[in-house]
């Protein structure tokens, strides 16, 4: 493909976008930029700080004075330690979404994340990127799935990682953070007009993947 776009994909916790993503960026040869990471690298910013989540002022600066970056291999590395697992903790899942409410916290990642995709040819997945961080997206995709199979998939990534955690549990922690991502004044999790719905209930990743292909290149051709 010569034409490289720009592709935002959107949707609620465990829809299966950044696994889609990052596979979709490696077959396109772009660039992925995994925005939850670097709210994932944030919230644990405020964390190691001791900051009391609750503290908008001081939560906002310890963001501010915090250094996320974002390597190949699909690295985090935050004040030049690379954290790509420690940010997956349940620790992070418990306050990442109240973190990531503040307008200024928001508005902070968003300039990082502009500023990564100026070049083109990248694959970024989040919340608001079709909405926000990438308005003129050349394909945008919102992504949905029932709760009880997004729950089983958290489950079985967490159950990979050997962290125990009920069923019931990863559902209500999931529903809840739905409910927090949806109904926060910033940036709140929504579809955009203009994208393409895709439903993986019952879709594999490669499936996925090879329908976001299909999209990309009527757009490029």
């Amino acid at each position: 493909m010569g034409k490289k776009i720009t592709i935002a994909i959107d949707g609620p916790a465990a829809s299966g976008k950044s696994t889609t993503a990052k596979i979709l960026a490696d077959k396109l040869n772009y660039i992925y930029i995994d925005t939850g990471a670097m709210y994932r690298a944030a919230t644990l910013a405020v964390l190691d700080q001791q900051i009391d989540v609750n503290d908008e002022k001081l939560v906002i600066e310890g963001v501010e004075n915090s250094e996320i970056e974002l390597k190949t291999g699909n690295r985090t590395f935050l004040n030049g330690r690379d954290v790509s697992h420690e940010i997956r903790a349940p620790r992070i899942n418990e306050v990442i979404s109240i973190i990531s409410s503040y307008p200024q916290v928001r508005k902070r990642m968003v300039q990082l994340q502009q500023a990564m995709a100026k070049q083109g040819g990248v694959v970024m997945d989040g919340r608001d990127i079709g909405t926000v961080v990438l308005p003129n997206a050349d394909l945008k995709v919102f992504m949905v799935a029932s709760l009880n199979q997004r729950a089983e998939r958290r489950l079985k990534e967490l159950d990979q990682r050997g962290e125990k955690i009920s069923l019931d549990a990863v559902k209500a922690e999931i529903a809840n953070r739905d409910k927090l991502d949806s109904s926060r004044a910033a940036s709140p999790l929504k579809k955009a007009s203009d994208a393409r719905e895709l439903d993986t209930s019952n879709l594999s990743i490669e499936d996925q993947v090879r329908i976001i292909e299909g999209w990309t290149a009527e757009i490029i051709n």
